[in-house]
Formats: structure tokens, C-alpha cells, sequence
């Protein structure tokens, strides 16, 4: 029996317009009425997807959870309660940032426990974002000194092309040891990086051991390559019918429909209840 659901949000369990289906949110309330845990399991920071939450019956609930960050921040859904910080050292953080902010092509994220501050944004990513019900402060300045006091959860860089990513990644690891980071591409426009060691799945596993659950207990449902290491750490590993092909490859399960066509109605139907 499964206890556990962690699930990827934008291009998941979301409708391409940034919708939750009503199909979806409803097999969310009959699993969670079983007993078993969905947890959102998102890049994105808690902040915006609280309405989304909602609709779920799940935001303000006690033993209910969240992972944000990529697994940075685990939440207990209550007061959003931090459970477990995994921070960047700051001078990894500024590090990052800096090789971002020297490119004028990329829009720079700097994402801290409760904010979103971007560095030159770019208009394509700042309409995504928006759709998402993502709100973020303009910085004015590459000053990274501003956040030497709060906790730094990931540095991600938005480029429309695949390359552009993957030479931003190279760039990023010719100035930090690659040790120190976990590095990850989300959305077609995302190159994203953790600390070290600090993935989705790291964070599921994290959050089911505070809970007694084991890892091939959970079920966890992705799409791209952020979503690998949660996929790979849990026991059931399910690909949405838009998954990329490397997601589809480490999947037991992938589902006939897409995200826009309810796909994790499908698969709770089908595993769960």
C-alpha cells in the first residue's frame, strides 16, 4: 500500500495554462481521505501555490506537507511551518549568481526562503511566471550582499534554448566545484542549482522518514529532468505522457493521459483508491 504521493507541479499535475483540473483536485481529496499523503513537490517556492493548495483541501492542514526548492524546504502545510531547511552557503550562492548576472541573455532567480528576487528579467519568463501565480522583486543591482542574512534556498537561470542552458551550467561549474552544487533543467527554460546533495528526491525521502514512511511506499509523479532524483528514490516512479524521454525511461508507470488531460487523476484511480 502506498502512503505517500510527492508530485512535480508545472507541466504535472497542471494544466499548461497553470490550472489544477477539478479531476485532479478531487482524486487529491479521495486519496488524502484514504490516509495517504500528497505532497507537492515543487521548484517553485510554497508562496504561490497556496490557492492551489486550497482547492486540494489541503492548505493550513496539520500533517500535511510541502516540498519547495527542489527539495530546499520541506513544510508542514499548518502555518507553512519549516520542517527542514537545506540552505546554499552563501558564498556558493553569490558565486552562482554572479556567472547569471554577467549573461544579459539569462534572467537570474534568486530565490530565499519566503522571496523571489530576479536579476534582469526578461519579458517571456516574467509571463510564465505569472501564470503561475508567481510573485517576484526586481533587483536593480547585482548586489548580492543583500542576502548574506537570509537563507539562500537555489540560483536558477531562465534561457530559451537548450544550449544556452547547458553552456550557462558549464560556465556556472568552471567557477564552483561541482561538489558543491546539485544542478538540475526544469521547463524548458530553467538550469537550476541546489546545494550539494539536495534534490526532490533527497527531500521526499527526508520527509518520509519524519514520518515513518518508506521510500518504496511512495509514489512520485514528474515530468522532467528536476523530477529524476525523485523518481529514482521512491517506488513507484510515474511519468506524465509528456514526460521527457529520460523521465519515461526511469518510470514504472506512465500514464496515458498528459497534463493538460487530468494524469494524476489516473494515477491515484489507479493506485491508490
Amino acid at each position: 500500500m502506498y502512503k505517500m504521493i510527492v508530485c512535480d507541479l508545472d507541466e504535472t499535475l497542471m494544466n499548461d495554462d497553470g490550472s489544477l483540473s477539478k479531476k485532479n483536485a478531487e482524486a487529491i481529496q479521495a486519496s488524502t481521505a484514504k490516509g495517504v499523503h500528497f505532497v507537492v513537490n515543487s521548484g517553485r517556492s510554497y508562496t504561490s501555490f497556496q490557492n492551489d493548495l486550497e482547492t486540494m483541501h489541503l492548505r493550513d492542514q496539520p500533517n500535511e506537507y510541502s516540498i519547495s526548492y527542489n527539495g530546499g524546504l520541506v513544510l508542514e502545510n499548518k502555518n507553512n511551518k519549516p520542517l527542514i531547511v537545506n540552505a546554499m552557503p552563501f558564498e556558493v550562492a553569490k558565486a552562482v549568481f554572479e556567472v547569471g548576472a554577467s549573461n544579459h541573455d539569462a534572467a537570474t532567480h534568486v530565490y530565499t526562503q519566503d522571496k523571489l528576487y530576479i536579476y534582469n528579467p526578461v519579458a517571456d519568463d516574467s509571463s510564465y511566471l505569472k501564470t503561475r501565480g508567481v510573485s517576484f522583486e526586481i533587483m536593480d543591482t547585482p548586489d548580492f550582499d543583500q542576502f548574506k542574512n537570509q537563507n539562500i534556498m537555489k540560483v536558477i537561470m531562465a534561457l530559451p534554448t537548450v544550449d544556452e542552458r547547458k553552456a550557462m551550467r558549464d560556465a556556472v561549474l568552471n567557477k564552483v566545484d561541482s561538489s558543491k552544487l546539485a544542478v538540475t533543467f526544469s521547463s524548458g527554460r530553467y538550469v537550476e542549482f541546489n546545494p550539494a546533495g539536495i534534490y526532490k528526491g533527497s527531500a521526499s525521502v527526508q520527509l518520509g522518514k519524519l514520518l515513518g514512511i518508506k521510500p518504496d511506499e511512495i509514489i512520485a509523479a514528474g515530468d522532467n529532468s528536476n523530477d529524476l532524483p525523485m523518481l529514482k528514490a521512491v517506488g513507484l516512479p510515474v511519468s506524465v505522457a509528456n514526460g521527457i524521454d529520460t523521465v519515461k525511461d526511469v518510470a514504472k508507470y506512465v500514464t496515458k493521459a498528459n497534463n493538460n488531460q487530468d494524469a494524476l487523476a489516473e494515477v491515484i484511480n489507479k493506485f491508490v483508491l
